[in-house]
């Protein structure tokens, strides 16, 4: 008999984005490591880089084809490099291989699904098929519970802390959540994600950070939020130094900044003036990752303020498109980590002991930056209150300097993010086998009851 059949079968499927992408993956080496066989569906162009990252044979990868649709073409078949205004076009075509994944989870008949928001035809799939479906949250708690509030009763959000967020981020993220494509808003895909998850939800954070927002969460909802842990990459120490690393060996210890702002977010020119500015201002080391969108013909050279590259000559490295982040964040040289606060990012910034410079652009990481600073582990830089919103070169510098640099008597968001890290260190994998046990019992039930 095939060995698989001897284990526990859990299907994930994921957004197509990278970032929803790596969670789930990492949470799937974890799992099938211990007694489950995992199946992990994506597109053909989202599995063909996956492979790249897998050096197991208990992942099994199963490709969705997505239908024909006009202007995307299988290589948009990812939110990488997919130029903003075809999301809508994306999110569209993946609500249409509803029929095609339907016969993958009949095909497949595992003994649990796990899926993302996006997609809440995924649980009623699923429970036709009488296959058990729970949700996985990628983002934070704090977040998610904002969000589930919002949608329910934007007038009456509260935080179980002090936490606020300001009108014009409350507005921005109602946008979003009303928000529709092909029928649905992001509202009801929200909802809908977490009210049919079979009892419980799966969420990517520990509660050393959010403690009071994973039961907070879980009073509002009426499912259990089970905390999966941080799930983040361990570096490939393959032997192979990149230039990164080989740059990053002559800095002194935690000299240098790591700046990036997340593999969906395209900087704006004035985006890129002010933050040129304020890391020249700083006068600390620094990588920099630029991003354009496919198909757009701009060069470094071309955004970056004249003379840029010259003035700061070996203090700085900027390179376009792609750096290795979980590399360059564990190198002893890195003492600080400029970031738009997607919610890896930021996992990643703590598990490693990096201070987080928090510079929020948009969806979650507004109220992900509030918590970086109501925990201690990093500071937000301040927008310009008197124009339109936007980050300021001197706030920046500032705060870079605030946050990388040593004071007499210690510094306390350094040590309270190493404090942290070590806690992480020193549980290593306490969190996920609680996680392992709820597992096995619900599929066990599961079995039981097939």
């Amino acid at each position: 008999m095939d060995a698989k059949n001897h284990l526990l079968r859990v299907l994930m499927f994921p957004w197509l984005a990278h970032g929803h992408i790596f969670p789930y993956l990492e949470l799937a080496k974890k799992l099938s490591k211990k007694q489950f066989y995992i199946y992990f569906c994506s597109t053909p162009i989202n599995l063909s880089f996956i492979n790249e990252h897998l050096d197991q044979n208990s992942i099994e990868l199963v490709e969705l084809h997505l239908p024909t649709v006009p202007d995307l073409p299988p290589n948009y078949h990812t939110t990488k490099s997919l130029p903003p205004h075809l999301m809508s076009t994306l999110k569209t075509a993946f609500d249409m291989a509803e029929l095609s994944f339907s016969h993958i989870l009949r095909t497949l008949n595992p003994d649990l699904l796990v899926y993302d928001f996006i997609q809440p035809w995924t649980p009623t799939v699923a429970s036709s098929l009488n296959i058990t479906a729970i949700h996985f949250l990628t983002g934070s708690a704090v977040a998610s519970d904002y969000m589930y509030q919002l949608c329910k009763s934007p007038e009456n959000v509260v935080f179980p802390s002090t936490m606020h967020l300001e009108e014009h981020e409350d507005q921005r993220m109602l946008q979003l959540l009303e928000s529709t494509t092909h029928g649905l808003s992001n509202k009801d895909r929200f909802l809908e994600a977490i009210d049919q998850s079979n009892t419980l939800v799966l969420i990517k954070t520990f509660r050393e950070i959010e403690d009071k927002y994973i039961d907070h969460l879980s009073f509002i909802t009426g499912k259990e939020i089970v905390p999966v842990g941080p799930l983040v990459q361990e570096p490939t120490n393959d032997g192979k130094q990149s230039s990164f690393i080989e740059w990053l060996d002559k800095k002194h210890k935690s000299s240098t900044v790591f700046v990036s702002f997340g593999s969906e977010y395209y900087m704006s020119r004035e985006e890129i003036e002010e933050t040129s500015h304020g890391l020249e201002l700083s006068e600390v080391n620094f990588i920099w990752v630029i991003r354009f969108p496919e198909g757009e013909n701009a060069k470094l050279v071309e955004v970056l303020p004249q003379g840029f590259m010259g003035r700061i000559g070996e203090r700085g490295l900027v390179v376009e498109g792609w750096a290795p982040q979980v590399e360059i964040l564990s190198h002893p040289s890195i003492g600080g980590f400029v970031s738009h606060c997607g919610w890896s990012s930021v996992m990643e910034g703590i598990k490693f002991g990096i201070p987080i410079v928090a510079m929020p652009m948009h969806l979650d990481q507004p109220v992900n930056a509030k918590l970086v600073v109501e925990v201690g582990v990093g500071m937000e830089v301040e927008r310009d209150s008197s124009g339109p919103k936007t980050f300021v070169r001197d706030e920046l510098a500032k705060v870079i300097k605030e946050v990388v640099v040593d004071r007499k008597g210690g510094n306390p968001v350094q040590r309270r993010v190493r404090e942290i890290s070590e806690k992480i260190r020193k549980q290593g994998e306490e969190c996920f086998d609680d996680l392992v046990i709820r597992l096995l019992h619900l599929c066990g039930k599961i079995k039981a009851e097939k």
